[in-house]
């Protein structure tokens, strides 16, 4: 969550404004005549459509979600998803004992998913709802920890320190799991047109202190997989050379409901059997609104049981595993709905027709001359691109600036090391964008060109000025 402080003095200090007077009740002069203070409570109540309009007002400010290139989360579902989850966002998700058919829809959803990668025995897998992929992947990495801890116990009090093996271009959270949980973090940098992990650099980071390697399905630099099977390949030469067993897990946050259905014969999840855990998340190509991820377990010997509450459920046995203990159960029931009113079908088309998206506007992106394609959308559905090497009057920074003020938000970024040289920008193609949006989007950019080739050079803003995007 993001920190924020607290209000300054000049914040503090109320002046007072005069507000529309249809702000009002009935009589239209009769209502408050002032705002309320900003960041300090009022004195006391005002009417419901009083507060509702002050709020509404200000969010007007926001961006439009739907031409948010930059998020992967769902912005868009049908209005009875929208009802449904209405109707179930007073439920706490944890309660199961007091919400027990959310806590089924929870369950039943574990078991799909356990059944679309592959479990060896689905009613063996162990798995849970999460607030994200987030929360996922602390879990998981909590589960290879404790495994770890297990099987050193005699050398992890004495000074052992465990590591975990992974690439520059991991999502930030996995570098707040190794801060909280006292991992050492160890990442594999970018090397010229590499831009993820390669299974031979994840072997040579490995020791005997290694918990684990996480390998990801669908890099949020570039949306390219990560070589899951060769990584798994990788590490059996290791335990066969040095006797170390370390175990995989897949960072699937949006891959793990892309390829299931659009690359079938890739494989990378439960077949594998160096993985451990699988996480995805239901809010981003799980196609439900924010607030959902989902973590699995191979079997019970991949999640420690220390590490799970139980808690009776209507007289039988439920076991939990969360960081978070109020939630509404609203998603979950969302994710059921969703798996629910596509099957494997209806998945297979909503992201066919995204990827088509991506890749069309790639390859159209790739024609205009201007800028260097870093991948085409035909794995995730999200491309990267740069300027062309001889492009000399504008940067991506430009572009992004410029493509905002038609109201497109497209993040521009430069690469983790070595590869800070590589600035880029991305798209990120999701369930609602359009080939019509697409058209749009690319009239804009290149009505923009003209402006931006006949600049003397970049605008030099600052990255951290130029855009708010950093991974």
């Amino acid at each position: 969550m993001t920190l924020h402080k607290g209000a300054s003095a000049s914040d503090r200090k109320h002046t007072e404004h005069p507000v529309n007077p249809f702000y009002g009740e009935a009589d239209p002069v009769a209502g408050m005549e002032t705002a309320p203070p900003r960041h300090t409570l009022p004195d006391g109540p005002v009417a419901p459509h009083t507060a509702y309009q002050f709020v509404h007002d200000e969010l007007m400010l926001d961006g439009n979600s739907r031409l948010n290139l930059a998020t992967f989360v769902t912005t868009w579902m049908e209005p009875q998803a929208g009802v449904l989850m209405g109707e179930c966002r007073d439920k706490n998700m944890i309660d199961k004992d007091e919400y027990p058919r959310t806590a089924e829809l929870e369950r039943r959803c574990v078991a799909m998913l356990a059944d679309l990668w592959h479990a060896p025995d689905p009613s063996a897998t162990i798995g849970c709802s999460t607030t994200g992929s987030s929360e996922a992947c602390m879990l998981a990495g909590m589960a290879l920890k404790r495994r770890w801890t297990q099987r050193n116990k005699d050398r992890y009090p004495g000074g052992a320190r465990p590591n975990l093996v992974m690439g520059a271009n991991v999502q930030v959270c996995w570098e707040k799991f190794c801060n909280f949980w006292e991992v050492e973090a160890r990442m594999v940098p970018m090397e010229g047109e590499r831009f993820h992990l390669d299974a031979a650099s994840a072997a040579e980071l490995c020791d005997e202190n290694t918990i684990g390697v996480v390998a990801i399905l669908g890099s949020t630099f570039d949306g390219s997989y990560e070589p899951v099977a060769g990584i798994c390949a990788a590490l059996d030469e290791v335990q066969q050379q040095k006797g170390w067993d370390i175990p995989v897990h897949v960072d699937g946050a949006s891959g793990a409901m892309i390829a299931p259905f659009l690359d079938p014969e890739l494989v990378w999840d439960f077949r594998l059997p160096r993985v451990a855990s699988i996480n995805t998340s239901g809010h981003k190509y799980g196609l439900v609104y924010p607030g959902v991820g989902w973590a699995l377990w191979r079997d019970t010997d991949a999640l420690p049981e220390e590490l799970v509450f139980r808690v009776n459920y209507l007289g039988g046995d439920m076991p939990t595993f969360a960081l978070n203990f109020s939630r509404p159960g609203a998603q979950v029931a969302a994710q059921y709905y969703t798996f629910m009113r596509l099957g494997r079908s209806g998945f297979r088309a909503v992201q066919q027709a995204t990827r088509d998206v991506a890749r069309s506007m790639a390859e159209r992106i790739g024609a205009l001359g201007d800028f260097r394609l870093l991948s085409h959308g035909d794995e995730l559905p999200v491309f990267a691109f740069t300027t062309a090497d001889d492009v000399t009057a504008f940067d991506v920074f430009d572009v992004s600036r410029r493509m905002r003020e038609r109201g497109w938000l497209i993040p521009a970024y430069t690469f983790p090391p070595k590869r800070e040289d590589l600035s880029v920008l991305r798209v990120v193609c999701r369930n609602g964008f359009s080939l019509d949006l697409a058209d749009l989007f690319l009239a804009d950019l290149e009505a923009l060109l003209p402006e931006l080739r006949e600049q003397s050079g970049p605008m030099q803003r600052p990255e951290n000025v130029a855009t708010a995007f950093h991974h």
